[in-house]
């Protein structure tokens, strides 16, 4: 069906959806704030012991919680030499990354006036707390995603926690990953009460400062419930991706690309936004079989995905394609299309873009280097992904002159009586009667 959209800048166009999604995905429902709360009032007045009755209550684990050297020692033995390779591949690479972020961060000082220097300082935070997801996938990437970047900002304290699978604990991949990645300590925790003893300070820990990584709805609200008290990455909603394609696109390839980001949860939204229709009719076309090829659950993710989320939109051209996506401000944006630097310099609003099809959403999600925990439900409009930034707080600093004090001081007393503030006109006055003995002030506001 054909729609005329509004656009922000009072243009419109008309663009016409050849599959339109029947539902809209929703981040989060009052029950769901209900039961976190409850769980996180019992948490932190019951500490250690709740979360233990809690992990055997949600994950039916009943043993140890704080993991031991000489798990990870075994944990490590237990993974195959190649798959180590894999993720030390895929570590160096979100390290190096993360380095190279850091660099463009730095201390900085200017004089203001003759006297009067400022400046700012980058400091990281002191503990950090990293959600990995578990359940249906072991979640290899999300650990070195969230780990590995608080390491390289320089946090003094990193914990890990994951949720325990029965008889076994947090899967020995997952372990090799998050001790190669400099975990400090590793929780066998999941769900509300693992983001709760990070958050706490539970079985040790030191109380964490941020709380960062991708999970379930629970998860995503007791971050949301506790932010405030701690810092947190991002408000999480069900991750989506769009893909921009034009008439030299591969069907096959944008198809495939489409499905496997479906595959993360029956309401992740994907897009399709091209100015071919033979392109859109062909990925519509080869998508369901293409789902029905995955494994069970992933097929099952995927069909409900698609069916409900899905849209393809066919516009005129690529500037219309490119307000479609900075409307959308996907989590994910990948650019099947002629002239990359043109779409790299034209496009505005995404958590991580995707330039060509030599790359995919998945080089992103597994091993590339760039962060894969991005804004989701259109946050990219006014936020980024996790980075090293993140775990970093820039603070500034002052000092003076008695003489640079001087304007400072006549300027704030000024300006203070103007707006009633007259305490902060005496704490510049003292100074002058102080600094200056000799001499008098017209520090009267003047209307």
């Amino acid at each position: 069906m054909r729609r005329r959209n509004p656009l922000q800048n009072g243009t419109s166009m008309t663009i016409e959806y050849l599959k339109t999604a029947t539902r809209k995905a929703e981040t989060g429902h009052e029950d769901v704030r209900t039961k976190v709360q409850a769980l996180l009032d019992e948490l932190e007045a019951g500490g250690d012991a709740v979360a233990r009755r809690l992990a055997r209550e949600f994950d039916g684990w009943d043993g140890e919680i704080r993991v031991s050297e000489e798990e990870l020692a075994a944990a490590a033995a237990a993974v195959p030499e190649r798959l180590k390779d894999d993720i030390r591949f895929a570590h160096d690479n979100v390290r190096r990354f993360a380095e190279a972020q850091k660099a463009t961060i730095s201390d900085c000082q200017i004089e203001v006036i003759p006297g009067l220097l400022a400046g700012q300082r980058q400091i990281p935070v002191g503990a950090a707390g990293c959600y990995v997801p578990g359940g249906r996938y072991s979640h290899i990437a999300s650990a070195i995603m969230t780990v590995t970047t608080a390491k390289v900002a320089g946090v003094s304290h990193v914990a890990a926690c994951s949720p325990p699978r029965p008889g076994v604990g947090i899967p020995p991949v997952v372990l090799f990953t998050m001790q190669l990645c400099g975990a400090d300590a590793i929780l066998n925790l999941g769900g509300v009460q693992g983001v709760a003893a990070m958050t706490f300070g539970l079985f040790g820990l030191p109380k964490a400062d941020i709380l960062v990584g991708p999970g379930n709805q629970y998860v995503a609200e007791a971050k949301r419930l506790l932010f405030g008290r701690v810092g947190i990455d991002m408000f999480a909603g069900p991750t989506d991706s769009m893909v921009l394609a034009d008439r030299t696109a591969d069907p096959h390839l944008v198809a495939w690309d489409l499905v496997g980001q479906a595959e993360h949860g029956y309401n992740s939204p994907v897009w399709l936004v091209t100015s071919d229709r033979g392109l859109a009719e062909a990925v519509m076309a080869a998508a369901p079989g293409m789902i029905a090829s995955l494994p069970d659950l992933n097929a099952r993710n995927a069909e409900a995905a698609w069916r409900d989320y899905a849209e393809v939109i066919l516009c005129s051209g690529r500037e219309e394609m490119a307000e479609i996506a900075d409307r959308y401000a996907p989590e994910h944006l990948h650019v099947q299309a002629q002239d990359l630097d043109w779409w790299l310099g034209r496009l505005h609003a995404y958590g991580s873009l995707f330039l060509g099809e030599e790359t995919t959403v998945a080089f992103g999600d597994k091993a590339a280097g760039p962060n894969h925990v991005l804004p989701t439900s259109g946050a990219a409009r006014y936020t980024g992904g996790l980075s090293v930034h993140k775990f970093m707080k820039t603070v500034t600093w002052q000092r003076a002159t008695r003489t640079a004090a001087r304007p400072v001081a006549e300027a704030t007393a000024r300006i203070s009586r103007l707006e009633g503030m007259e305490g902060h006109a005496r704490s510049a006055d003292v100074r002058l009667e102080k600094f200056f003995p000799a001499e008098s002030f017209d520090l009267t506001a003047q209307d």
